[in-house]
């Protein structure tokens, strides 16, 4: 955690706060090695950063005092990343890693190699929870949006073009002709659009092109889709 990020029912007073989260304390005690007195950094949720002072601190809570949080939060990257569900144990690090990196909406798509058991997955309950995780490595205190589209074509036809408007789109494909560098060499598109491991299957990439979703690679090697989406988020950071 590089920040602590307070909610409305946290705070005591307006400059005074009390964390109850034994992950956090835990955190605060172990890995930051913070002490009675010491001053944190601090973040409301949805709202300014800034900092605080520990007055008290035992396995239970820690109280803070002296809050002061005027500073803004960074600004999101101008960016949709459309996603087709991942495996369970690979959306707790793509979400974390693409909220920290500042993705402002987030939409994960069914595709035809997404399994349908994903889609029951218990980790889609916790998003919430993993949000929070990235927006405390990125020093960030606003929630990105997510959207969950069961139905690939519906999405693609219906939602897709309202999303894309004059920004342009790309989908990263590593069997495109065209390479991802060079469609991005004098501007970077609003959505970014990622397949399943594996990738889309023609009719897929197809249906993207009809919308005006262009298809480039990122070069002769094929990359897990974490690393193809950590990859591709900076370009733009």
């Amino acid at each position: 955690m590089n920040i602590i990020l307070l909610n409305d029912n946290d705070f005591i007073t307006a400059d005074s706060a009390v964390i109850h989260n034994q992950s956090t304390i835990v955190h605060l005690k172990t890995v930051l090695n913070v002490h009675h007195g010491d001053f944190i950094k601090l973040g409301k949720l949805g709202g300014n950063m800034g900092h605080g002072r520990i007055v008290h601190m035992d396995e239970n809570q820690v109280i803070l005092s002296e809050i002061t949080l005027t500073k803004s939060p960074p600004c999101k990257l101008n960016l949709v990343v459309v996603l087709a569900l991942p495996r369970p144990k690979v959306l707790r690090r793509l979400v974390m890693d693409m909220t920290a990196a500042g993705v402002r909406h987030m939409v994960f798509i069914n595709s035809y190699r997404t399994d349908k058991s994903y889609w029951s997955s218990p980790l889609l309950s916790r998003l919430d929870e993993f949000v929070i995780e990235g927006l405390q490595q990125g020093i960030d205190t606003i929630t990105p949006q997510i959207t969950l589209a069961k139905r690939f074509k519906p999405f693609v036809q219906d939602d897709l073009p309202s999303l894309i408007g004059d920004g342009g789109a790309i989908v990263a494909h590593p069997y495109a002709e065209e390479h991802f560098g060079k469609l991005t060499q004098n501007q970077l598109p609003q959505v970014l659009v990622v397949g399943a491991e594996g990738g889309f299957i023609p009719y897929e990439i197809q249906l993207l092109d009809s919308v005006g979703v262009q298809a480039a690679s990122l070069g002769k090697r094929i990359l897990r889709t974490e690393a193809a989406v950590n990859a591709l988020l900076g370009r733009w950071l």
